[in-house]
C-alpha cells in the first residue's frame, strides 16, 4: 500500500475544460501547469487526470486511439513528462486515467484485428466466428468490416472490446477462456501501458470501468479479479507507491482484488445516493440525508456503508467524491449551503476522497446544453472552469463561439476570484477543512469511525473519529441529540450548545470537537 495515499487528497480534472492556455478554446497540460499553485492551495495534494491520451474523441477521450501518445490538443508527451516533474516539486501526485476494457475503433491495434487475414491482433478484440452470428443478448456491431464476424463494444459504438475472455462459455466457437494465449496478450499489453507512463513519471492510475474486463461474469467476477491481483503483483514489485483506484463501487470486492481504493459512486439504492443525490423524480422532492429538508434516513447510508468499511480495514480505503464527470452537480439539487455541508462532511470522513474541479467554488450543473462528445447528459457537469469575471471567467482567450463548451454567463455564476474575497465560500471552508485533515492523522484516510448518534428518520448525526466528533445537522430546524461529550471546537459551520446532556444543533450546521 503506497503510504502516501493515508494524506492524499485529490483533486480531478477534466482537461479539455480546466485552463486553456494557447487560446484555442479547449483546456490543455501547460493550462493545468499553470494552475498548480491554486490546487495545491485547496490543500489537495494529488490530481486524478482524467484522459490525455490520443483519441477521436466520440466519448470525451475514453475511446482511446493510441495509448501511448498524448492528443494534440492537450500538448505533447514531454508536456506531460514536464507536468509530472512540476507537480513532483510541489508535492503533488498525479494519477493518469486508465480504459482498459475498450478502444477506439480508430485504434490501430482494431484496425488489424479487424483485417480479414489472422493476425496477432486477430483475437485482441470479441469477434463471432461469423457476420452471422449476433446472439441478441451481446452488444455487437455487424457487417461492417471485411472481417466475417461482428464485434462486441463495450458503451458506444465506437469503443470495441478488448477481449480478456468470457467466464462463463456459452457459444465455443467464438468465446475464449480467459487463459486464452490472446486474452493473456491483452492482459500483458495493458501492463506495458501502465509501465509506460509509470516509467513516464505518473504516479498510478484511476481506472475506469474496472469490473468491464471478463465477460459474462456475476457477482464477486472472479477472473476479473484475478487478472488485477496479476496487475497489482507486478506494481507491488516493480512500482510500490503506484496507486491504483478502481471504478467499480463495490469496495470489497475491487479492493480484495488489488485496488488500493473504490470510489463510492452514485449508484442505485446505494448509500452515496441516499447521502447525496436521493430524490423522488416524480414529485421532486429530494429525499437526500444532506437535504435541508430533513426528509432523508442515515441509517440507509450506514447499513451499507459499515458493512464495505469494516470489511475493508487495513486492507484499502473507500472513496468519497464530491462529483465527477459523469455525475450532475451537487448544486442540481443543492443550494450553495447545502452543498458546502456535504462537501466538508466527505473532507471529514474515512478514506480517499476526492474534489472535481469547480465544486470548491460551488459551479452550477449547466442545463440545456447540446451533447458534447458523448456527454448527452453529463455535459452539464464539464463546463468551463471559471476563475474570474474577464472574460470566458479567464478559461480562455478565445472567442466565445470557439470554446469546447459555453461558461455559465449567468449574473450570479460563481468564481475563484469572488470565492477568494469571502471568508464562508465554499472554497474557503474547505480549504480550512481540508487543512485539518491533514494536520490530525484521526481524520485521515484510515483513521477510526465510531458512530455516536444515527437514528432513522432523524437528526442530526454524530460521529467519532479518533479524539474528534463530528456532528452534523443539515436540516432547516434545529435539532437535538444525546450528547456525553466536552471538547474544543475546531471548525463550525453555523452554531450548537451544550446543553446538559444533549446537544442542540442549529439549521443547517456541521460542528468538529476535539476531545
Amino acid at each position: 500500500m503506497p503510504n502516501w495515499l493515508k494524506d492524499a487528497v485529490f483533486y480531478e480534472i477534466y482537461p479539455q475544460t480546466f485552463c486553456d492556455s494557447n487560446g484555442d478554446g479547449i483546456g490543455d497540460i501547460r493550462g493545468i501547469m499553470s494552475k498548480l499553485d491554486y490546487v495545491r492551495s485547496l490543500g489537495c495534494n494529488a490530481i486524478w487526470l482524467n484522459p490525455v491520451f490520443d483519441s477521436p474523441f466520440m466519448d470525451a477521450g475514453y475511446d482511446v486511439r493510441d495509448y501511448y501518445k498524448v492528443a494534440e490538443r492537450y500538448g505533447t508527451n514531454e508536456d506531460l513528462g514536464e507536468l509530472f516533474s512540476l507537480a513532483h516539486e510541489k508535492g503533488i501526485k498525479i494519477l493518469l486515467d486508465l480504459v482498459p476494457g475498450h478502444t477506439s475503433d480508430q485504434n490501430e491495434w482494431f484496425r488489424k484485428s479487424k483485417q480479414p487475414e489472422k493476425n496477432e491482433f486477430s483475437g485482441r478484440y470479441i469477434w463471432t466466428d461469423s457476420v452471422w452470428e449476433a446472439p441478441p443478448q451481446y452488444r455487437l456491431l455487424c457487417g461492417i468490416t471485411d472481417r466475417d464476424g461482428n464485434y462486441l463494444v463495450n458503451f458506444f459504438s465506437s469503443q470495441p472490446a478488448l477481449n480478456y475472455g468470457f467466464n462463463n462459455i456459452t457459444h465455443p466457437a467464438w468465446q475464449k477462456s480467459p487463459s486464452d494465449p490472446d486474452c493473456l496478450a491483452t492482459v500483458e499489453a495493458l501492463k506495458d501501458i501502465m509501465r509506460f507512463w509509470l516509467d513516464a513519471g505518473c504516479d498510478g492510475f484511476r481506472v475506469d470501468m474496472a469490473d468491464s474486463l471478463v465477460k459474462n461474469e456475476d457477482g464477486e467476477k472472479p477472473e476479473t479479479c484475478r487478472i488485477w491481483k496479476g496487475i497489482r503483483e507486478m506494481l507491488d514489485k516493480d512500482y510500490p507507491d503506484a496507486a491504483l483506484i478502481s471504478e467499480w463501487c463495490n469496495p470489497k470486492v475491487a479492493i480484495g482484488a488489488g485496488f488500493h481504493c473504490d470510489f463510492y459512486l452514485d449508484h442505485d439504492n446505494n448509500g452515496y445516493r441516499y447521502l447525496f443525490r436521493d430524490k423522488n423524480w416524480q414529485t421532486g422532492e429530494c429525499k437526500a440525508v444532506f437535504g435541508k429538508n430533513g426528509k432523508g434516513d442515515i441509517t440507509k447510508f450506514l447499513d451499507e456503508y459499515l458493512d464495505d468499511l469494516n470489511a475493508t480495514k487495513d486492507k484499502g480505503y473507500i472513496s468519497f467524491i464530491t462529483c465527477n464527470h459523469d455525475t450532475p452537480r451537487m448544486t442540481k439539487m443543492f443550494s450553495q449551503q447545502e452543498a458546502k455541508l456535504a462537501y466538508s462532511f466527505i473532507f471529514m470522513m474515512p478514506g480517499v476522497p476526492f474534489l472535481y474541479y469547480g465544486d470548491e467554488i460551488g459551479m452550477k450543473f449547466m442545463d440545456g446544453l447540446n451533447s458534447k462528445e458523448g456527454g448527452f447528459s453529463r455535459t452539464g457537469t464539464r463546463t468551463p472552469m471559471q476563475w474570474d469575471n474577464t472574460a470566458n471567467h479567464g478559461f480562455s482567450t478565445a472567442d466565445a463561439k470557439d470554446l469546447y463548451l459555453p461558461v455559465d454567463t449567468s449574473e450570479n455564476a460563481p468564481t475563484v476570484e469572488d470565492a477568494e474575497k469571502d471568508p464562508d465560500s465554499i472554497l474557503n471552508t474547505l480549504r480550512r477543512v481540508i487543512a485539518i485533515r491533514h494536520e490530525n492523522p484521526d481524520l485521515q484516510s484510515d483513521g477510526e469511525f465510531e458512530v455516536i448518534y444515527a437514528v432513522k428518520e432523524k437528526y442530526p448525526f454524530i460521529f467519532k473519529r479518533g479524539n474528534f466528533i463530528i456532528a452534523v445537522n443539515p436540516t432547516e430546524k434545529e435539532q437535538k441529540a444525546p450528547f456525553a461529550f466536552d471538547g474544543e471546537t475546531v471548525f463550525a459551520i453555523g452554531g450548537y450548545e451544550k446543553k446538559g446532556s444533549y446537544i442542540v444543533m442549529q439549521p443547517q450546521t456541521l460542528a468538529l470537537i476535539r476531545i
